[in-house]
């Protein structure tokens, strides 16, 4: 049987991947996503999950960025009301630092900057007199209230994914590239399927590299290219520990030396402190926090709030490393965060690179990626995902609070938190596998904490979820709350489930 020809290969199952996959399905082009690992295995599920314009980026100019984030962020708002939501951070002034003045004039720059805005702006607070201020030390009186919004990006990626795959696209999971090579005016392929330990032929018309901090990597290797060498890498690391306090803001912290992190309430319980920054070498997907990274985000953080966290408290950490285009910034928190991309030819056959980038401006770079394509290979459809809704985002008038309430009268036996879950995972798309059920027994075995074989068959069948990793730490934040027998209940299951299939 002959190879298939798609008119896109993308290399990397990221946010980049799987949103140029569901542009270009939108426009009439097919395409095959390969993704050497789960969807959003990398970068795209470990970063700090704002969407946000990049308060400190105007720190180093990057006007035309911001600007560009900024309007990302009131689209992202309304294209994905499910995994988008608002928030309301809080910066604390703090002697010896930036002066005040500066953090003003940057923040009415900042609310302004996008244009259209559907947040509220920035306003002054007294940290004496608001809740804001009580977990934070009593040296803290003023303090700068702006807006910005929180993702579940793991969860983006997967949405952005299962729409592609309904207007045409191939998403293969643990799919890696191994080698590319031109026949005439196209590519022809190598994957290995790690699963089935077996190997395929693809050919396409051209290929975008989206591998993220593997882009280089398939430069050099199944891309053989002359200059594989573009991108810098930084790892960030963050740090979970238990709730540090009981309002629904986040707070936004200078440190001493320059750089700033974030304290975000996370999964209920919980609250998350990141990021760090530094120059990372080696391969991303062994990426660690290091001690001294936990002892300086505790250190951080201790400097602000009155309760002293210790490297004791942290209950779970993350690691990822951003592919930053290699500026030659000194430092790696001054390196852009901007995104660049390149288009070449290996004889007759294009070949698209996509260097750095943020979450927040995915879907406005998979525009600009679909005009590249477009150049070489010939235009179909026209853009249109800038007023598109992702799977499972299409609450009627009461949005996304009149949907749980739905829920709740639907399935009284669920839990409030459950329903909460539910409601801002999946959205509408909860209806797949909750169906008609009338009591929780019909959801089938709870393997801890709600999560029910309903949920994982769903996983398994719509969302490509394969492992327990895949269901509990990315599909889902499920790893967080469950007891520690549920993973291994959940391989025996999903094992179970592959030998009859």
């Amino acid at each position: 049987m002959p190879p298939t020809v798609y008119d896109i290969l993308i290399i990397g199952g990221g946010v980049n991947g799987t949103g140029i996959a569901r542009d270009a399905a939108g426009r009439g082009f097919s395409s095959c996503v390969a993704e050497m690992n789960d969807l959003a295995s990398g970068t795209s599920s470990k970063a700090t999950k704002l969407i946000h314009g990049g308060l400190r980026y105007l720190e180093y100019y990057e006007f035309r960025l911001v600007r560009e984030a900024l309007r990302e962020r009131e689209t992202l708002l309304r294209m994905a009301p499910h995994l988008v939501r608002p928030l309301r951070f809080v910066l604390p002034w703090r002697a010896g630092l930036r002066p005040a003045w500066l953090l003003r004039l940057g923040l009415f720059i900042y609310d302004h900057l996008g244009g259209r805005r559907d947040l509220p702006p920035t306003r002054t607070l007294d940290l004496a007199q608001d809740e804001a201020g009580a977990p934070l030390k009593t040296g803290f009186r003023k303090a700068f209230e702006y807006s910005d919004c929180w993702v579940d990006d793991a969860r983006l990626v997967a949405m952005n994914a299962r729409d592609a795959a309904d207007r045409g696209a191939r998403i293969a999971t643990r799919c890696k590239v191994v080698r590319c090579a031109t026949q005439d005016d196209l590519w022809r392929v190598t994957v290995e399927h790690s699963n089935e330990r077996s190997h395929e032929e693809i050919l396409a018309r051209l290929i975008v590299n989206a591998a993220g901090p593997w882009v280089d990597v398939a430069l050099a290797g199944p891309l053989a290219h002359r200059n594989p060498h573009h991108v810098r890498l930084v790892q960030g690391s963050h740090i979970v520990v238990r709730k540090l306090y009981d309002h629904d803001r986040c707070y936004f912290f200078q440190n001493p030396d320059g750089r700033i992190f974030f304290a975000i309430p996370y999964e209920d319980a919980f609250t998350l402190i990141g990021t760090t920054d530094r120059d990372y070498v080696g391969d991303p997907g062994a990426a660690s926090i290091g001690e001294d990274e936990i002892a300086y985000l505790c250190r951080g953080a201790s400097d602000y709030f009155a309760r002293a966290i210790a490297p004791s408290d942290v209950v779970w950490s993350y690691s990822g490393v951003r592919p930053l285009y290699d500026d030659g910034a000194s430092a790696a928190q001054e390196a852009t965060r901007d995104y660049i991309i390149e288009t070449e030819r290996f004889g007759a056959a294009p070949l698209i690179n996509i260097f750095g980038g943020k979450i927040t401006t995915y879907r406005k770079l998979s525009e600009q990626i679909m005009t590249c394509i477009e150049a070489a290979i010939g235009r179909r459809g026209g853009a249109w995902t800038e007023t598109s809704t992702l799977p499972g985002g299409d609450f009627a008038a009461g949005g996304r609070i009149g949907f749980e309430n739905d829920l709740r009268s639907r399935y009284p036996f669920l839990t409030a938190r459950t329903v909460a879950r539910f409601a801002r995972s999946y959205g509408t798309r909860a209806l797949l596998f909750l169906r008609d059920a009338r009591v929780a027994s019909d959801l089938g075995a709870d393997f801890g904490a709600g999560l029910t074989q309903a949920e994982v068959d769903y996983l398994v069948a719509q969302e490509w979820a394969q492992t327990p990793e895949d269901i509990l730490w990315r599909r889902t934040k499920i790893g967080l709350h469950a007891p520690p027998e549920t993973e291994a209940s959940l391989r025996a299951y999903l094992e179970t489930k592959r030998s009859q299939a």
